[in-house]
């Protein structure tokens, strides 16, 4: 498989999301959670905003990487996963994989943001 800007895309990689207090001037900060790519970083006024610039954050990133033939690290698939059955609307399943090729990554990215929500 050809490891292009897509490929390194879907993968799951964790976001953390933190809420900025008024001394650091409001707002949220998220960087990548991962070894190599601590230094992939953005701020925004909201959650969503902050989000898609780290992930905005993230596709330059790749594209130097990939332009340089630099090592992209990857997300540690060593994590210990576990298999469970889930049900969901046919309609949801498919609209899921219309934009992502692996559901368990998209479910795995979409329950960390929501439990980042949480915090």
């Amino acid at each position: 498989m050809k490891k292009n800007k897509e490929y390194y895309l879907n993968l799951p990689y964790e976001i953390a999301i933190r809420p900025l207090t008024a001394d650091e001037g409001g707002g949220y900060l998220a960087h990548y959670n991962h070894k190599g790519l601590e230094f992939i970083m953005s701020d925004g006024e909201s959650y969503e905003e902050v989000l898609q610039n780290v992930k905005n954050a993230f596709e330059c990133y790749l594209d130097v990487a990939l332009e340089k033939n630099d090592f992209i690290p990857e997300p540690n698939h060593k994590e210990k996963t576990k298999r469970i059955n889930i049900t969901l609307p046919e309609r949801i399943i498919k609209m899921i994989d219309k934009q992502y090729p692996n559901r368990s990554a998209f479910l795995s990215e979409a329950a960390l943001e929501k439990l980042n929500r949480a915090v």
